[in-house]
């Protein structure tokens, strides 16, 4: 961000311009730096803060700024946690909703489409997500042609988490039988040939694994009336209303707890 300049950086300014100085013609007269800097208090604080505390959107409709667009942000974000803390959070609140929505985008039409999807299992210390599949499904075709997915998932309160990760599709019988549950035979039906039964050796029944990459998420520890006061004070006031913790785990942290997962420690 632009700064205002100060008194010490006169100091180098006299510096610089000593450095490369060059001849003016005579009729020019000279400014000097004090001058300058005069001139410049007089300007408006926005000439000088013309790059705002964030980085703006490719798309913008307005600027506010040397202030943050979007102070929900600022207000909740939760930089505090540890890398333990957020996953085991994350985790708990992923295992309480059991069922996410799977977000592919479909290669003909370059449209995203989105399903409900129960969770098999975890793996990656619990940071990467399992998900069983009819592998003639439209999701299998769209995850081969483009393997990158978001995994979201809401409960009745607000709280919410979403995944960004690559799928694969894995079909190796051994993986099918780790996860399998008798309940997918509800789903695929028996077909009568004695292959397509819905039986753990179905080869319509595969893994979908979805190494996570980043995640986003934000729970409350407010109740109800906590956060009813909040969202009613900041109506009145104008101020931001303080009402969740909105946490992020980054690629690096998700490599990380990964990695320290994998020794068992």
């Amino acid at each position: 961000m632009l700064r205002r300049t100060t008194t010490s950086s006169l100091v180098r300014l006299r510096a610089i311009t000593q450095r490369y100085s060059v001849r003016r013609p005579k009729d020019v007269p000279r400014i000097s730096i004090e001058t300058v800097h005069q001139a410049s208090l007089k300007l408006k604080p926005s000439t000088f803060y013309s790059i705002s505390t964030r980085k703006m959107a490719t798309f913008s409709n307005t600027d506010t700024g040397d202030k943050p667009s979007g102070p929900y942000y600022n207000k909740n974000i939760d930089t505090n946690a540890t890398l333990k803390e957020k996953v085991e959070t994350l985790t708990k609140f992923v295992s309480s909703c059991k069922f996410g929505m799977m977000t592919t985008r479909d290669p003909s039409t370059g449209k995203l489409v989105s399903r409900c999807m129960a969770i098999a299992g975890k793996e990656g210390g619990d940071i990467d997500l399992t998900f069983t599949t009819n592998t003639e499904s439209h999701k299998t075709d769209e995850l081969k042609a483009d393997k990158h997915t978001n995994i979201s998932f809401c409960d009745s309160s607000g709280q919410w988490a979403s995944f960004a990760g690559d799928a694969s599709i894995e079909t190796d019988r051994n993986v099918v039988k780790k996860y399998y549950s008798p309940t997918l035979k509800a789903w695929l039906g028996d077909l009568g040939d004695g292959i397509h039964n819905g039986s753990e050796n179905d080869p319509r029944i595969g893994v979908l694994k979805v190494k996570t990459t980043s995640v986003t998420y934000a729970i409350t520890d407010k109740t109800v009336v906590g956060r009813a006061a909040e969202i009613a004070k900041g109506t009145v006031t104008g101020e931001p209303a303080g009402v969740n913790k909105l946490r992020e785990i980054n690629e690096k942290e998700v490599q990380q707890w990964r990695a320290t997962a994998s020794k068992g420690t």
